[in-house]
């Protein structure tokens, strides 16, 4: 049975939390990547940010619902919603749009955990990580591959 550590890419394109969004743009394009594991300053994991997170940013700013009550207009949503999606809009660097919670795995995981992960958690971009140390990525791709293999006899 083929694990994590059979398809995923072992170089990976990394980047800083102080990387511009421009600056991830243009990587993303040039690169041909969809998303990139975000290296904190102590060359941990910090974060992942995907061209979600750059979607995201661009989309259009929802105006909170609000009731009027006598004189006080009182809102329907919570205002720290409202403040994260105008942090997120306004963010000039990475680490303000990045996933800081990542989801990583092992690579002895198997095919099937991944895609179960990706799929319960909606991620489709996973660090591989060993001993704590980024060693790869898998993404969509990578799975697709690796399970079209899987089941032919040669």
């Amino acid at each position: 049975m083929k694990t994590v550590r059979d398809i995923m890419t072992p170089t990976v394109t990394t980047v800083s939390p102080d990387t511009t969004v421009e600056e991830l743009g243009r990587l993303f394009l040039e690169k041909g990547i969809s998303g990139a594991p975000v290296i904190g300053p102590d060359g941990g994991l910090f974060g992942i940010v995907t061209e979600n997170d750059l979607i995201r940013r661009n989309r259009r700013f929802h105006i909170p619902t609000v009731v009027r009550l006598f004189d006080a207009l009182i809102p329907l949503e919570k205002s720290s919603a409202v403040e994260e999606e105008i942090r997120q809009m306004s963010a000039s660097k990475v680490s303000e749009i990045c996933t800081r919670k990542v989801i990583t795995v092992g690579p002895d995981a198997s095919l099937q955990d991944v895609a179960t992960i990706m799929y319960e958690k909606g991620v489709h971009l996973i660090p591989v990580v060993d001993s704590g140390s980024l060693i790869g990525i898998i993404g969509k791709l990578d799975l697709i591959k690796g399970t079209m293999g899987e089941g032919k006899k040669q």
